[in-house]
């Protein structure tokens, strides 16, 4: 199963955010143990380097996102992932680029902590703990 995993997911095991590191270290380790091909929208990936950035610093934003880009696919964002986002019914155009890139690159969910941002959704949005309770089922 291929998920796409929203900024925020990535950003609370990052920067050890409480009270959802908890959770949301879990989901990703999935993807380390290669229980589940993990995916990153392209634009994600600029996101993680500026906010940790600024969160820590511009060597530890390196490290880290050296090590996400050996962890996870990338999801590309081009002229008709953009194209499609702008022609959905989401609220946030940031919100619908992750939907639709994820969708072209054939992932079959998202886990974010913002579900209700996705009630347009084609695919299956879950919060980290719901998707570790739908593995378990």
């Amino acid at each position: 199963m291929n998920v796409l995993f929203d900024t925020n997911v990535v950003l609370d095991v990052l920067l050890d955010r409480k009270p959802f590191v908890h959770d949301s270290a879990q989901v990703l380790a999935l993807v380390e143990r290669g229980a589940i091909i993990g995916s990153l929208c392209a634009t994600t990936v600029t996101t993680l380097f500026y906010l940790c950035g600024r969160a820590l610093d511009a060597q530890q934003a390196r490290a880290q996102v050296g090590t996400l880009l050996q962890l996870f696919d990338i999801a590309p964002v081009n002229r008709l992932v953009l194209g499609d986002a702008l022609a959905a019914a989401f609220a946030d155009y940031e919100d619908a680029v992750l939907h639709e890139a994820a969708r072209h690159a054939g992932c079959q969910a998202i886990v974010t902590r913002n579900v209700r941002d996705f009630c347009a959704a084609s695919l299956p949005i879950y919060t980290p703990a719901e998707f570790l309770l739908a593995r378990q089922g």
